[in-house]
């Protein structure tokens, strides 16, 4: 598969450290995984405040099992918070069907992740799951780890979940189709999946919001929930979503059907109605940055234009 849809976590000069922590974590759970620095920052042509980057790691990407996360190393400017994290499916399937490994694989990234974190919700039994538990780890990004059941439909190991809060309050549903009509040309379709409501007013969430839900775009899966616990947290660049488009003609109708934000337009960055962070690049991104002069031509863009690198 290949992804077309990357999510990007922004680190406080913190990315390559991170990058080892998940790699070594998600080994320790059984998985393959690895991080390696991908792009970084030139020695000239930076912006003021970012002058004390320069030559430092710019991008430090993470595949676990195949799966693509890319750590963006910057400055304190943003930071994630749990309005976007990352449900950990440990299904069985991935352990030969053996729920007792699955169940230590989790056990053994929670020890990881939780290290220096914040525990949102115990390691523990819930009615939605049997072994379930929600942490803030060190860094500040937030993971959902969930022992799936072994008759349960198969979804793929990590998935981005959003929470929709504050503004964006009961939504989800939505945002969920907003984001499957503009992606409906991807490979594979895009779809809404499995939805369930509160049933009952939640918190801020109203008896309509949904407690679950789940949509498809190409190949990859999201969660799209309402958040019942009466925080808010909302969404920020902390995590954004990163669209790797094959041409002009993908960026240009992305852009169009997606910015709603047009003072936050950047360098290929956007906000979209629902305050999710989006950036909209060429699948050649690293090539066209390899040219003389690309990066200072970069920070003059909002939507990145690829006819002027």
């Amino acid at each position: 598969m290949t992804q077309k849809i990357v999510p990007n976590i922004w680190c406080n000069r913190t990315a390559e450290a991170a990058g080892a922590c998940y790699a070594d974590a998600f080994g320790a759970a059984g998985f393959d995984a690895r991080s390696a620095v991908t792009a970084r920052y030139p020695s000239e042509g930076l912006l003021d405040f970012q002058r004390e980057l320069a030559g430092e790691a710019l991008v430090v990407e993470i595949e676990i099992e195949g799966v693509q996360l890319a750590l963006v190393n910057a400055g304190p400017e943003f930071a994630p918070n749990p309005s976007i994290s990352f449900m950990v499916n440990f299904d069985p399937l991935f352990f030969g069907d053996d729920v007792d490994a699955a169940r230590h694989g989790l056990d053994a990234l929670w020890a990881k992740l939780s290290e220096g974190g914040f525990v949102m919700m115990p390691l523990g039994e819930y009615p939605f799951a049997a072994h379930y538990g929600w942490v803030q780890d060190r860094y500040g990004v937030s993971w959902q780890l969930m022992l799936t059941r072994p008759e349960g439909e198969p979804r793929p190991l990590i998935i981005p979940a959003l929470m929709f809060d504050g503004p964006s309050q009961n939504r989800a549903a939505e945002a969920a189709a907003r984001y499957v009509s503009l992606f409906d040309g991807a490979p594979g379709g895009s779809a809404v999946g499995t939805q369930f409501p509160y049933g009952a007013p939640t918190g801020a969430a109203s008896a309509e919001a949904l407690a679950f839900g789940e949509f498809r775009l190409g190949d990859q899966w999201f969660m799209g929930s309402d958040n019942g616990s009466g925080t808010d947290h909302g969404f920020t660049n902390g995590v954004s979503l990163q669209v790797n488009c094959a041409d002009q003609a993908e960026i240009d109708a992305l852009w169009a059907g997606l910015s709603a934000v047009p003072e936050a337009e950047q360098c290929g960055w956007l906000v979209d109605e629902f305050g999710v962070s989006w950036q909209i690049v060429p699948a050649n991104m690293g090539e066209l940055m390899d040219r003389p002069g690309a990066y200072a031509r970069m920070l003059e863009m909002k939507k990145i234009v690829i006819a002027d690198f």
